[in-house]
């Protein structure tokens, strides 16, 4: 039939636009084909089963309007009902056709219908679908929508229902849709998948559906296999569902609330206070008051960290200030309803039931008292119950255990109970803590009560206990013996501590390696502690034979420290076993090394020789030369110091010398200054000054650091020059210039003042000469400067030196005179441009006078004469030649040379050492001759 009708509608229409006959009536003319449109009718009519053309023909009527458009589209699709892009295509253009109409427009009635008819042949097309229903929610049209949702997931294949069900979703979420229609389909989507549970269970919370909720959600924290397509956790389901059950107790049936929320309590350890106020809470709502009361105190009772506790008893604190508030506010009712005097015969028989049952106080109803008292309690219990909660975390915490029991300080049964159960609770090798204080502390508090038999019995349960060391058992030997001290039960104590002491029998501790875990009982009579605290209490109240042989029995088991053996000596000594004090002295240095024997050493030699002093001096000396064998180096100084004291007491004062000559080699070099100087002083108290001297030229010569060495040679020339050896003196300070530094003010204002106060002219030129030297030795960067510059730097150290002497009162000689007037002046210097042009020495150096012959300036002089020489270009002041001078640090043995090199180069002979000395005078006159 579609094919028929096609060729005659179209041949009509064809002849229509060809006879300009009046057209048919209720068809606009716009509608049939114009004369541009023939190409377009040839084409379908000759083929018309063809998409190729109806499709050209719309693609060239783009622009016509929609009703035009929508004949093609009519026409197209009568001859290919089939096509699915002329069916979408057409939908689309009617869509948007209908849109910018309301939805009770006509045209949405015909967009409809020609879904419909799109759907007759495009029924496995889910975007014809998806376009249709898109269209049915914008209009609103919940029952054919809801219809056309079923048809489309009949007609669709299961694989393709994923892209029509989030559409039908969103049709169960409008308000206008009714809720069982909403939970119908809900249901139906999560046979297809399950696992968007979670958002049928936020509609059923939206719609207040709380038994079906809860039940969702029991069978999703059921599924071991659930995955919150969310990402929510299972605590978070979890506690969702505890907030349905709680809130709305009254609305959810056939669960059991009490062991969901408990079954979480155990699985969820991270909100077990949130949980545990929920059970409470729930029981709450239901009206079960007492029953709540039950659950806040096992929660207070069970949780483990403090945050949660602060939780728990909030909500309790909360709960019971309701709960009064509550019986006040209901007490003020009733007694308002008293006064109006309501109630007639029900009233009545309330009064006269109160009267029979006055003398019951179960029957009392007032318990206003009771909750008053309940909530003071509670807040009273705060302390006690945080201190279970830390308890909880960690029962071996020792000195939480300690604050638990100061919490009962009125109460000495609760304390009892609380040192009991410490007891048993702290495991001794996981304790955090002294364990052992507990068991001190449990019998310190009978001891209050002056219940000693207690005590002891504790003392002794203690010692039985397995330590982690072995010094919490004898703490509490210890301990047990000072409580018996204060009641004055000093035979006790001494038993108590001769029992501590005793070493376990063989059989004993082959039972004990047996077994392989060797308890602390079979080391303590090893412990220092304890042996120390018996021979205290032996020096107290036993003899001195009893002493002895516990100090005996401590040296015999090799667990002695210095200060025992020091007691030991001392004990002997206020007795006046003096010989015995110092064998103990011997066995002690024989025990123990540096550094712990120097005490011992020290307290040795000192009260030997106060004892002895020259009787037994061979013994001395014996011993000092065996205590500095055995010292490290940083320790010997005072001993040697000791040792020398003793000599020059009650030895030889040359011995003296010879302990301080060794001492000054032995110790190290940071101590061997202070020790030359405690040399020097007591030689020159002995024996003089003069002996002095051998002892400067050794420490000069020891190797002592270089400011050391120069501080002795200063200290050296002093002395010198305080024998009038002026000689000497000045030619250590020429041989301290060696080690001086060039910015060290002191050195040389002193041999300044020196030589001023007792040289002459050439002595100091000679000094600013070696000043010069050392200041060149000590530079790094070195400049050529002309000759007329190093002349001018002469002659004015020269006026210098003149100047100097003159203010010191010395009065200038003939020769000196004469030098001056020799000396280059301005008047006798070059011309600036042979001074330019004169080459410099390549011996010459920055602030280096040469002390040697002067042979150089005459062939400088003939040099800067000759008019021959090549002419350098004169250059301004300003301009300085880009000359790249390298840096490079010169030896000091260099410059200790230069003089020498200097000489050979222009005398070639072997008096050039003898030059390099030569004094000023001397100088002028080889440059007269």
């Amino acid at each position: 039939m579609p094919s028929a009708a096609g060729p005659v509608a179209v041949a009509s229409a064809s002849a229509a636009a060809k006879a300009p006959a009046t057209p048919a009536v209720g068809i606009s003319p716009e509608l049939y084909p114009s004369e541009d449109d023939l190409p377009y009718e040839e084409e379908i009519l000759r083929e018309p089963f063809k998409l190729k053309g109806w499709w050209r023909y719309l693609v060239a009527r783009a622009a016509a309007p929609f009703s035009k458009r929508a004949v093609i589209y009519e026409r197209g699709l009568k001859a290919l009902p089939g096509s699915y892009k002329l069916w979408h295509a057409y939908l689309r253009e009617r869509l948007d056709h209908a849109r910018p109409h309301p939805i009770d427009h006509p045209a949405y009635s015909s967009l409809n219908n020609t879904f419909e008819r799109a759907l007759a042949t495009m029924h496995k097309m889910p975007r014809i679908w998806v376009l249709y229903l898109t269209s049915l929610l914008d209009q609103r049209l919940l029952t054919r929508s809801r219809r056309a949702f079923d048809r489309a997931l009949r007609a669709l294949p299961v694989t393709q229902h994923d892209r029509i069900w989030p559409l039908y979703l969103r049709l169960a979420s409008f308000p206008a849709c009714p809720v069982e229609t909403s939970l119908r389909v809900f249901r139906r989507y999560l046979q297809f998948d399950p696992s968007h549970a979670e958002d049928f269970i936020n509609f059923l919370i939206s719609a207040s559906r709380w038994q079906e909720a809860a039940d969702r959600l029991a069978s999703v924290l059921n599924d071991d296999g659930f995955r919150s397509v969310k990402g929510k956790t299972r605590h978070q389901l979890w506690l969702e569902l505890c907030e349905i059950l709680t809130k709305h107790a009254d609305e959810v049936a056939g669960l059991k609330v009490d062991a969901i929320l408990r079954g979480g309590i155990r699985k969820f350890t991270d909100e077990v206070g949130k949980l545990w106020t929920s059970l409470a809470d729930y029981y709450v709502r239901r009206g079960l008051f007492e029953k709540a009361r039950d659950v806040f105190e096992e929660g207070v009772s069970s949780v483990v960290t403090v945050k949660e506790f602060s939780v728990v008893f909030e909500a309790y604190t909360q709960f019971e200030q309701s709960m009064l508030a509550a019986k006040l506010e209901a007490a003020e009712e009733e007694g308002a309803e008293d006064e109006d005097g309501g109630g007639g015969r029900k009233n009545g028989m309330d009064k006269l039931s109160k009267k029979f049952l006055e003398e019951f106080w179960l029957n009392d109803e007032d318990d206003t008292e009771l909750r008053m008292a309940r909530f003071e309690r509670l807040l009273d219990r705060r302390p006690e119950l945080l201190s279970s909660v830390l308890l909880r975390q960690n029962p071996h915490n020792v000195e939480e255990w300690h604050r638990r029991v100061k919490l009962f300080e009125k109460d000495a049964a609760r304390q009892v109970a609380t040192y009991v159960e410490a007891v048993k609770t702290v495991d001794p090798m996981k304790a955090v803590g002294k364990p052992h204080t507990l068991w001190v502390s449990f019998a310190k508090m009978y001891e209050k009560h002056n219940r000693l038999d207690s005590a002891e019995d504790i003392f002794k349960r203690a010692t039985q206990v397995n330590y982690k060391v072995v010094d919490h058992l004898a703490s509490i030997w210890c301990e047990w013996a000072e409580m018996e001290l204060r009641h004055s039960n000093f035979d006790k104590a001494i038993e108590l501590m001769r029992q501590a002491t005793a070493e376990p029998s063989v059989e004993v501790k082959r039972r004990a390696a047996a077994e392989g875990n060797e308890p602390v009982q079979m080391k303590v009579h090893k412990s220092l502690k304890l042996w120390s605290f018996y021979v205290d209490l032996e020096e107290s109240l036993g003899t001195l034979d009893s002493t002895r042989a516990v100090y005996e029995r401590i040296l015999d088991l090799r667990i002695a420290t210095p200060q025992i053996i020091l007691n030991y000596a001392y004990l002997l000594e206020e007795h006046k076993y003096f010989e015995d004090a110092f064998k103990v002295y011997e066995r002690g240095v024989k025990i123990f090394k540096y550094p712990h024997v120097k005490a011992i050493w020290v307290t040795y030699l000192t009260k030997f020789v106060q004892r002895y002093k020259r009787s037994k001096l061979e013994r001395a000396r014996e011993l000092f030369h065996e205590a500095v064998q055995q010292a490290p180096p940083d320790e010997k100084r005072p001993l040697y110091l000791q040792w020398a004291k003793l000599e020059e007491d009650y030895g030889l004062a040359k011995r003296a010398m010879n302990v301080y000559d060794e001492a000054v080699r032995a110790v190290p070099n940071s101590e061997k200054m202070a020790m030359y100087e405690i040399y020097i002083a007591r030689a020159a108290e002995l024996f003089g000054v003069p002996r002095t001297r051998q002892i400067y030229e050794q420490a000069i010569e020891s190797g002592l650091p270089d400011r050391d060495v120069l501080t002795m040679c200063m200290k050296f020339a002093e002395l010198e020059r305080s024998l009038g050896e002026i000689d000497r003196s000045r030619a250590i300070y020429v041989h301290a210039s060696n080690y001086a530094d060039p910015n060290n003010s002191d050195f040389w204002k002193k041999w300044n003042d020196f030589e001023i106060q007792h040289g002459n002219e050439d002595t100091f030129r000679e000094m600013l000469r070696i000043k010069r030297t050392v200041a060149a030795s000590c530079s790094q960067t070195h400049f050529i400067l002309p000759e007329y510059l190093m002349q001018r730097d002469q002659r004015l150290n020269l006026d210098e030196a003149v100047d100097t002497l003159k203010r010191a009162g010395v009065p200038e000689d003939e020769m000196a005179a004469l030098e001056r007037q020799l000396a280059p002046g301005p008047s006798t210097a070059a011309p600036p441009a042979a001074q330019s042009a004169a080459p410099v020495s390549a011996n010459r150096m920055m602030n280096f006078v040469s002390a040697g012959v002067e042979a150089q300036a005459e062939s400088s002089r003939q040099q800067a004469a000759n008019n021959e020489d090549i002419e350098l270009p004169d250059e301004s002041d300003d301009e300085e030649p880009d000359v790249q001078i390298a840096e490079k640090s010169v030896p000091a043995a260099v410059f200790g040379e230069l003089g020498k090199r200097a000489a050979e180069s222009q005398e070639e002979s072997s008096g050039a050492q003898e030059n390099e000395q030569l004094g000023a005078l001397e100088r002028i006159k080889r440059r007269r001759q």
